[in-house]
């Protein structure tokens, strides 16, 4: 049988929104949507792989078109198949899209690639017939679980939102059944901040925790100042204080805050990950680590990651990845991380989960949709087939 990558498209949508965090506004957000197209039939349709970035970064077309995808479609298609010859190896597609680059550096193009990777994942996937995450437990000789646990991201800053409405929003994430969720800190001085976190802690009551994240705008001293008032509080985690690559910061901060912290999602390869890990004064009986797919090289990279975490004691179950997308999903139900991100009212068609699935005491059930399950999702869906046909 043939497979073979004909093409790899690649389209910037916007993803913008009035809402604020502590550090960038999403006004004018864009994502990366790519579909990679092979030329293997199922069901009597051409295998596509789709993939997208998530927020937070902007869309990468020229990176993605310039070099990445000209390296895949440029390299002899079968030195990118598996040993048997029946289906992509993502990682030496991995490996044709990291031709020529050097080593660090982990800034945009880990986006670039991390976009590619999702989409040749998903192909991968639905060339076997398989959802993605009983693929990826049958290769790691793991039982999958379709049950991941799931938290609501939101509580940011937008014009004219009271306390009123800051409650409301996350009332409504309760009654779609999440038991965490999480509001940002930092955009406001830490005064208002208490306020805004003790009228959540009312509103929610004991029927679900709230997580708190800062976005890396803090300097030592002040995130210090917030470690002091918040440990008055039953948090769910303490998230990402300060600059992602200050670990020393990282470290102080457990002095102070003895409850748990979470950061990851801006380290973009398994080198800083692991220099987190080492330096970042991270406790692996009760922090998290965010560390998103499809910001940092994509899965062959995260799986390279999941590897420096073991070697150091970390379980894959103390993973919450940032993103809130179904990639992540299927790598949480696949190789038993903690859970993933969910963004109920933000950034759609691209978040959420496929029509028809549900939240059920903070979890959702995966569907058993060939490959990452786009298809499942009729609004993500049609955007998706746009770029393909």
């Amino acid at each position: 049988m043939s497979v073979r990558i004909v093409d790899v498209r690649e389209i910037t949508k916007p993803i913008s929104s009035p809402i604020r965090n502590a550090y960038i506004d999403f006004t004018k957000m864009t994502t990366s949507l790519v579909a990679v197209v092979t030329d293997v039939m199922r069901d009597g349709k051409r295998v596509v792989g789709y993939g997208f970035n998530s927020n937070g970064r902007y869309g990468q077309g020229g990176l993605i078109r310039e070099r990445f995808a000209a390296r895949i479609l440029e390299a002899d298609p079968k030195k990118l198949l598996n040993e048997v010859g029946d289906n992509l190896d993502p990682d030496k597609v991995w490996g044709a899209m990291m031709t020529n680059e050097k080593p660090g550096g982990h800034g945009e193009r880990s986006v670039a690639v991390g976009t590619i990777d999702m989409a040749v994942w998903d192909a991968v996937a639905k060339i076997a017939g398989k959802p993605l995450f009983r693929l990826l437990a049958e290769r790691h000789g793991r039982q999958a679980n379709p049950r991941v646990f799931v938290y609501a991201a939101g509580g940011y800053y937008y014009p004219g939102k009271g306390l009123s409405m800051l409650r409301g929003e996350m009332r409504s994430y309760l009654d779609r059944g999440y038991n965490v969720v999480k509001m940002k800190i930092g955009g406001a001085d830490i005064g208002e901040d208490r306020m805004r976190i003790e009228a959540v802690l009312e509103e929610i009551g004991k029927d679900a925790q709230l997580a708190v994240d800062a976005n890396g705008r803090f300097n030592l001293e002040t995130g210090i100042a917030y470690a002091k008032m918040l440990r008055d509080y039953p948090l769910f985690w303490y998230e990402e204080v300060g600059d992602p690559l200050d670990y020393a910061l990282q470290a102080a901060l457990a002095e102070f805050y003895p409850g748990p912290m979470a950061t990851g999602e801006n380290l973009f390869s398994h080198q800083d990950a692991r220099n987190l890990i080492r330096y970042g004064g991270m406790r692996p009986d009760r922090d998290w680590l965010q560390f998103d797919c499809a910001l940092s090289y994509g899965l062959c990279e995260y799986q390279r990651t999941l590897d420096v975490l073991k070697t150091h004691g970390w379980s894959p179950s103390r993973c919450i990845p940032h993103g809130g997308h179904q990639m992540s999903l299927n790598i949480a139900a696949g190789l038993g991380l903690g859970g993933n991100e969910s963004y109920p009212d933000l950034f759609q068609p691209y978040g959420g989960f496929p029509d028809g699935v549900r939240v059920e005491n903070g979890h959702i059930t995966m569907p058993d949709l060939p490959g990452i399950g786009f298809e499942g999702k009729s609004d993500l869906y049609k955007e998706m087939k746009a770029l393909a046909e």
